[in-house]
């Protein structure tokens, strides 16, 4: 009587028994130039010897992870599930080096930290204050990106704990936790603030000035194209997208008409240093809260543990203080 055989387990012995890193380095590389001649110029081997590789690897995957057209080679849905593997132990072994040759130079560890722009100063000095004064010592990288991206990059493993705003998206494994809530208001260059906040709050005027917005499809953009949508009104099109600070300050400082949103305790902050000012308007509703995230994997980590209870806290005194 034949022994039926688990597909699943048969695939699962193949890759742990034949698959190598190097492998998975060759599918990053297809997957990033979408031709052998140049996969081969950058690997600098021949072509006929990343054909072969190639093959090898889709043998030990049993499947077609690229096809062939004319623009190259293409993922298929095989091949997107085998780059998500490779993109994530080729960052986890990114990271654990990272770890061990911070450990070598006589650091503890070594923490990844995500934040937004928008992060209250407050909360950012908490956090970077915290990390960088522990001892024994840790190496801190950190990065900053809208709140899609920081995500993307705690799911790639690329990062190991963010601050950000809520996110309302699908993210296996994803941990958030709100802890700050901040007032929305409306920010012009300091110079225009007596001409655009003459007569009540009109979301139909507003709508005709030069808008700076967030990217499309962030938690950001989303909360505002809902704003004008409450209020009756076409989202306008923005002369501008971005997150930058520093590109909407100038903007802001060039540009007449030119408006946007940000969160007041931030606009407070800044105002000492830039030439930009919020609008005398009641905004009557919230952004969306200030958020820390990680993966659910990474919540017993002690760092992170330790960064979470701080930035907690942190977020806890902005509040009393603000009553």
């Amino acid at each position: 009587m034949a022994t039926a055989i688990d597909p699943a387990a048969a695939l699962q012995h193949a890759l742990l028994s034949r698959l190598k890193l190097r492998q998975l380095t060759l599918l990053q590389a297809v997957d990033r130039h979408r031709s052998l001649v140049r996969v081969a110029a950058e690997m600098q081997l021949s072509q006929p010897a990343i054909t072969k590789a190639l093959h090898e690897v889709e043998d030990i995957f049993g499947s077609t992870l690229f096809d062939r057209t004319s623009r190259g080679l293409v993922p298929t849905a095989a091949g997107e599930a085998a780059l998500h593997c490779a993109r994530r132990w080729l960052a986890e072994l990114e990271a654990t080096t990272r770890v061990l040759t911070s450990l070598e130079a006589g650091r503890s560890g070594r923490i990844r930290l995500g934040l937004t722009q928008q992060v209250p100063h407050q909360l950012m000095a908490a956090a970077l204050t915290h990390l960088i004064d522990r001892s024994p010592r840790i190496s801190v990288m950190t990065r900053e990106g809208t709140t899609d991206e920081l995500v993307a990059g705690l799911i790639a493993r690329e990062i190991d704990c963010a601050i950000g705003r809520s996110y309302d998206g699908e993210a296996g494994g994803l941990v958030q936790q709100a802890i700050y809530e901040q007032e929305p208001c409306l920010v012009v260059g300091a110079k225009n603030v007596k001409r655009l906040s003459r007569g009540p709050l009109d979301w139909a005027r507003l709508a005709q000035l030069d808008w700076i917005l967030p990217p499309p499809n962030t938690p950001m953009r989303r909360t505002y194209n809902a704003v004008f949508v409450g209020a009756g009104v076409q989202p306008p099109m923005p002369i501008l997208e971005t997150t930058s600070l520093r590109t909407i300050e100038m903007v802001l400082r060039q540009e007449p008409n030119a408006v946007t949103i940000f969160a007041r305790d931030v606009v407070v902050e800044m105002e000492r240093t830039t030439q930009w000012a919020a609008l005398p308007y009641k905004l009557s509703w919230n952004l969306p809260p200030v958020s820390f995230f990680t993966l659910k994997d990474m919540e017993a980590h002690p760092t992170v543990q330790s960064l979470r209870q701080q930035v907690l806290e942190a977020a806890r005194r902005m509040k009393r203080a603000a009553h």
